[in-house]
């Protein structure tokens, strides 16, 4: 994993704030990646990835939806909404990705749909729903800056030769590897753009190192899940 590099402005200020808890995702991830059972652990990613990703886009709907409610008396949201309008569209169908992946790997998707996602999964997504309805939907930038800390070619091309499966089954990292770059620039101008008070940046704060915190749990256990080495 990696990060683009931000010079000044509320971008800047959100990746310092990161920067407290991001060491131990990274250690995290990185734990993952080198695990010598990676093998049969990938999978195991696989899917509680799909429990994250899947909920992104209706995430983004209910915050562009709150959004536009709130967007004749609130400058933030009215310059929120045409992001997400935009954004959205170009994260539909990662989730699909995610299961021609594991169907690739010999996993049947109607078992992948059936398992119920993790608590501390739920937790993550959950706390957005929160702050979107009850207090400001701007909370959705501080999940969405996950976008930053995505894989990087050559290490990612690593990981696919130790795992030793299918390259096909990596397309959802390989598309990412590509697209989050992309992505995380536009948030950073959009962070930079938006007319945001003291209260809307410790928002987006709080909702990224709370998403930063739990995403860190949920790599953790997936390294330690009993199901992904039987």
């Amino acid at each position: 994993m990696g990060a683009e590099a931000v010079t000044s402005g509320a971008a800047s200020d959100l990746r310092r704030k990161i920067g407290f808890v991001l060491p131990r995702l990274l250690e995290a991830s990185d734990g993952l990646l080198a695990h010598p059972l990676v093998r049969k652990l990938y999978p195991e990613y696989l899917f509680t990835s799909h429990c994250v990703i899947r909920a992104s886009v209706p995430l983004m709907e209910k915050a562009k939806a709150r959004a536009e409610e709130l967007a004749p008396a609130d400058p933030v949201a009215a310059s929120l909404a045409p992001y997400l309008e935009q954004h959205i569209p170009e994260e539909l169908d990662h989730d699909e990705w995610l299961l021609e992946d594991l169907e690739v790997l010999g996993f049947d998707r109607a078992d992948v749909l059936a398992r119920p996602p993790s608590p501390t999964v739920a937790a993550l997504v959950g706390a957005q729903y929160y702050w979107i309805f009850h207090y400001h939907p701007v909370a959705i930038l501080g999940f969405l800056h996950l976008e930053h800390y995505h894989p990087h070619g050559p290490s990612l091309e690593r990981f696919i030769e130790r795992t030793g499966l299918p390259r096909d089954g990596f397309r959802q990292l390989l598309i990412h590897a590509k697209l989050d770059a992309v992505h995380a620039r536009e948030l950073d101008r959009v962070l930079d753009s938006l007319p945001l008070e003291p209260r809307h940046e410790q928002l987006i704060g709080l909702s990224a190192l709370q998403t930063v915190a739990l995403l860190t749990e949920v790599w953790l256990d997936v390294v330690d899940t009993e199901s992904a080495v039987e």
